[in-house]
Formats: structure tokens, sequence, C-alpha cells
């Protein structure tokens, strides 16, 4: 196995090996999770990386010990709302030559889907897409290309980025510790990344049936 498969495969398993890590590098844990989160909200090549269930994972590792949660959620949401930041400033930098260059680094497929989301959606589109994987990554990417004005962006990235990490740390938090949960934490951490994905799946539905009766 190459270090960048290594690499890659370390990074979306983390949050399963995140009592390994803990015990491991203890403080630096801290660093580790603001760059995930950072660089999963801020850079657009980067929508594969865990979100939901590293935030959940995290809460439940603060109830025993392990984080402060007060610091643990204060250092996420700052993660969160930087890497949304950073991630309209480059649409906005890049405008709207990004669909109709072909840059290898950009998924055309997903960058289409964010914007017909956030046509649909407005500006309202940066909370609701923190809870949609993959369009969570492409949402403020498409709001600067669309030069959504910046005040407005960032309440909205504020609003989003707290809710957002709030739900997931402080759903660990409470209940990522009950007994049923430790026994199948695995499990419910796909349960978490599967039901993530419904919004996704219903917009898509919503789409080509929008699409069928336009045909019609």
């Amino acid at each position: 196995m190459s270090v960048f498969t290594w690499f890659v495969e370390f990074i979306l398993h983390l949050d399963e090996r995140l009592g390994g890590i803990i015990q491991q590098y203890g403080a630096f844990t801290y660093v580790l999770l603001f760059l995930i989160i950072f660089c999963e909200t801020g850079l657009v090549v980067m929508p594969f990386l865990p979100g939901d269930s590293l935030l959940f994972a995290a809460g439940a590792f603060a109830a025993v010990g392990a984080f402060h949660v007060g610091w643990l959620f204060l250092l996420l949401v700052g993660a969160a709302i930087l890497g949304d930041t950073v991630n309209y400033l480059i649409g906005h930098r890049l405008g709207r030559s990004v669909f109709e260059k072909d840059y290898r680094w950009l998924n055309k497929e997903h960058l289409k889907r964010a914007e017909e989301f956030y046509e649909k959606h407005g500006g309202k589109t940066i909370i609701l897409a923190r809870f949609i994987p993959i369009i969570r990554t492409f949402a403020p990417f498409v709001a600067g290309v669309g030069k959504m004005h910046y005040r407005k962006f960032i309440a909205y990235n504020v609003a989003g980025g707290i809710a957002w990490v709030g739900l997931f740390v402080f759903g660990g938090y409470f209940f990522g510790n009950l007994p049923w949960v430790k026994a199948n934490f695995s499990a419910v951490i796909l349960a978490i990344i599967v039901l993530s994905l419904v919004p996704l799946v219903v917009e898509y539905f919503k789409h080509m049936k929008s699409k069928k009766q336009e045909i019609k």
C-alpha cells in the first residue's frame, strides 16, 4: 500500500479510529479535527472527507473526558466557518469560468448539482447544505461564483456552522455513550452517513421528476 493510499484510507475512517488517535496524540487531536473539518468545508477537492460522523464521534469522546466539549464545539464551529469562507473566496475569485473551463480537480457534476440547489433555495442554501455531504463542500464555492454579497453570505455561514457542528457534536455528547449506541457504534455512524444523504436523494428525485414533466 502506497503512502498516499494509506493516508486517504486513514482519513476516510478517522471517525472509527478516533479513540486510538486520542490515546496516541492527545491534545494534538484537536488540531487534526480542526484541519479535517476545515478541509471538508473549505476545499472543493475534498468532499469525501468524513464530516457528520466525525463530529458525532468527537462529541461521544468528549462525554467521557477525552475532549472539553465547549472548546471542541467552538474550535470546530470556527473550522466550519473559516472553511466555508475560504471556499467562497476561491469561487468568487475564479468566477463563472469554472463552468466553462475543464479543471481536473473540479467535479463538474457536483458543481452543477450544487448550483441547482443554490438556485432553488437561494441564500439559505449555505445553511441547508451543511447537512448534505458533497453539497456542503460545493455550496459556498457556488455562492462565491454567483457573487453573493459577502455580508449575506457570512450571516448564513455562521448560522449554518453553529447549527451543523452543534447538532452532531452535542448529539454525540448526549447520546454517543448510551449502551446500545456504544455496542453498535459502527452501525450508528453508518446510519448517520445514510441519513445525511437522504436530503440529497430527495432533491435528486425531485429534479428528475421536474425534468420528466418538462419533457411532457
